[in-house]
């Protein structure tokens, strides 16, 4: 008899309601691949367009989810001991091939990171993917230099509380936008300087906070806001395209000229999983261990209620990651 699971599938897509937990085979990792027992994973908006169909990659039907946590089942390869703690993200999860909203998950190993924390599941199953696309936009995105000025426009979306988290462990002069003022406190406990309330022009009072500009700024909300915040960096700064929370991701009729102002950079990141090092991922969890650094968990889920937990995550309002338990 062949061993089953439960797992969310999508058969086409559509709303929250085509997200359905049926029981499924569980996976059988071939050689090069890892079986994870997965405890929990966080949520995140690009598999909403993938639910919803806009997305540019991945078929149907399929299990979706592009990050999880949880211990190692098997390991043909012998690249991991059975039981060892891992996180896995991107790298077709979830589009190429099944991902993570199951209660197992075959994956390449080279996607797979090792650590070790006691922290709960429900913390650590809102790190991967978020830290990934927070650290890589400081990064590779940004260039960032520690003790420069940041500007987080987007800043109570999961990434944007872990870029002020980042950012305040690396000595940084950090804004956040909200375009709710009673999320200031929010901001401020995960990081935040300065708050900016966000009426759709910051600007002028991010040069306020800071003459002349800061060195950089993550864009989380979309390109509907973006000129703006080119406008708020420095000559020589660098605006980095990492989030559309606005879910606008195109600009018509773009001409540079008017767009750019002089000498400002703009660049963009996605990720992928070979960008968060094994290095990276357990001096964090450490850090969230020793109080140092927080994981600004929204919500939390079981695997039953993924139809309520993806409804919260297109509403916005959740105020931080959403994680799903998987047991």
């Amino acid at each position: 008899m062949t061993a089953t699971m439960r797992a969310v599938v999508i058969e086409q897509p559509g709303g929250p309601e085509v997200l359905q937990v049926n029981d499924v085979p569980i996976p059988v990792p071939a050689p090069g691949w890892v079986l994870i027992r997965v405890e929990a994973f966080g949520l995140n908006r690009s598999e909403l367009h993938f639910r919803s169909g806009v997305a540019s990659t991945g078929s149907f039907p399929r299990i979706p989810g592009i990050e999880a946590v949880g211990t190692v089942g098997e390991a043909p390869g012998g690249e991991f001991p059975v039981g060892t703690k891992v996180a896995a993200m991107m790298g077709g999860m979830g589009r190429e091939f099944d991902g993570g909203y199951a209660e197992y998950v075959s994956v390449p190993a080279g996607i797979v990171l090792p650590f070790t924390s006691s922290l709960d599941w429900d913390v650590l199953g809102g790190v991967p993917e978020m830290l990934q696309t927070a650290a890589g936009s400081l990064r590779v995105g940004l260039e960032a230099v520690d003790g420069q000025s940041l500007l987080i426009r987007g800043g109570t979306s999961s990434i944007g509380l872990a870029l002020a988290t980042l950012g305040s462990m690396r000595g940084m002069t950090v804004i956040s936008t909200t375009r709710n003022p009673a999320s200031a406190g929010l901001l401020e406990s995960a990081g935040a300087t300065h708050v900016v309330i966000d009426s759709g022009e910051v600007a002028a009072r991010v040069r306020e906070l800071v003459p002349g500009g800061v060195d950089g700024a993550v864009e989380l909300v979309g390109v509907n806001v973006m000129r703006d915040t080119l406008r708020a960096v420095r000559t020589g700064g660098t605006v980095c395209f990492t989030g559309m929370l606005s879910d606008q991701w195109t600009i018509s009729e773009f001409y540079p000229m008017d767009w750019l102002p002089n000498g400002v950079r703009l660049t963009a990141y996605s990720g992928e999983a070979s960008d968060l090092t094994q290095a990276e991922l357990q001096g964090f969890v450490d850090a969230v261990a020793a109080g140092h650094a927080r994981v600004p968990i929204g919500r939390t889920f079981t695997l039953d209620e993924i139809v309520q937990a993806h409804a919260l995550m297109e509403s916005g309002t959740a105020g931080g990651k959403i994680v799903v338990l998987a047991r």
